[in-house]
């Protein structure tokens, strides 16, 4: 089922085509369900160059059940985390569709570097008693060596979302991206769907900086020899390739403390892989450095103590 719609800045007047009801409704959401009653329903707008149609989408694997087990584990990991953080019910869960450039490219580098080749030499030696000893020792030579390396990177992923950073996306990644599939509006029907926030340009800069630190690990591990420093390389990109993709991302929002906000933790829909920025316990921290200081100190003052005796 679409929705017919009514654009403004922020929001959009919805007509629900099941029972007729106008609601108001958030810009950068695809998806939208009625509160009356409860049709799922996917948001009809042209495409734009910075709001393309998504081409591909990874679908759910991780039900909201299994999602929370892996929230809470990976809280019970951080032996830090502040106390009244662990048995938290979370304020809010979305299962989202997140938007994501998937990208690829071409990848042609310079590189100069100073590489180290081992060797061993025999060294025989007599000491004053006239007995030979025998020794194996490795020395290095070193050369310098430059040329070009050309190599594909792909599957590379970032955000389109300002309310999820890269670097969070990174954090619950993997993603097999071997169950792409084609885009249709009833993959997504019934989940919360974000349209892109960031336009395109912006996250072509996000995804080419992280091809060009890709491609500066590759261009080191191609690296002959037993050594290599200095490196440095200059990367050009070509080809390059940019789709949009939808991910599976549970969202869960926490608060451990009427005075503080929620904190955000992710769960990757289809692996069940946990993220998120703990806070740390000030208070744990003290008792852990004070048990540590006193199991240093004890033995230190019983020795003196004996010393004296």
């Amino acid at each position: 089922m679409k929705f017919a719609m009514a654009v403004s800045i922020a929001q959009l007047e919805i007509t629900c085509e099941a029972c007729g009801a106008k609601i108001l409704f958030e810009a950068l959401h695809r998806t939208a369900r009625c509160p009356y009653c409860d049709s799922p329903s996917v948001i009809d707008r042209p495409a734009t160059p910075d709001r393309p149609d998504p081409v591909f989408a990874v679908g759910f694997s991780i039900d909201r059940n299994e999602a929370t087990i892996r929230m809470r584990r990976f809280i019970a990991q951080k032996k830090l985390a502040p106390p009244g953080l662990r048995g938290k019910t979370a304020e809010k869960v979305s299962g989202v569709y997140l938007p994501t450039y998937l990208y690829s490219a071409i990848a042609s580098s310079s590189y100069r570097a100073t590489i180290g080749e081992d060797y061993y030499v025999t060294e025989v030696s007599r000491d004053s008693k006239g007995r030979t000893s025998v020794k194996r020792r490795r020395k290095t030579e070193y050369y310098q060596l430059q040329g070009p390396h050309r190599s594909y990177v792909g599957d590379v992923v970032v955000t389109a979302s300002r309310g999820i950073p890269n670097d969070e996306i990174e954090a619950v990644e993997p993603f097999d991206l071997g169950s792409l599939r084609r885009f249709s509006p009833a993959m997504v029907s019934g989940w919360v769907s974000e349209e892109p926030s960031l336009t395109r340009d912006e996250c072509l800069q996000l995804a080419r900086r992280e091809s060009t630190t890709k491609i500066r690990d590759v261009v080191r591990r191609f690296m002959p020899g037993d050594s290599c420093r200095g490196l440095e390389s200059r990367t050009a990109l070509s080809e390059e390739a940019v789709d949009l993709v939808l991910l599976p991302v549970w969202v869960f929002a926490i608060r451990y403390r009427d005075d503080k906000p929620p904190i955000r933790l992710l769960v990757n829909g289809q692996t069940g892989k946990a993220w998120g920025k703990i806070p740390i316990s000030w208070k744990k921290v003290a008792i852990i450095t004070g048990v540590v200081l006193g199991a240093i100190a004890v033995p230190v003052i019983l020795a003196l103590m004996t010393g004296l005796l």
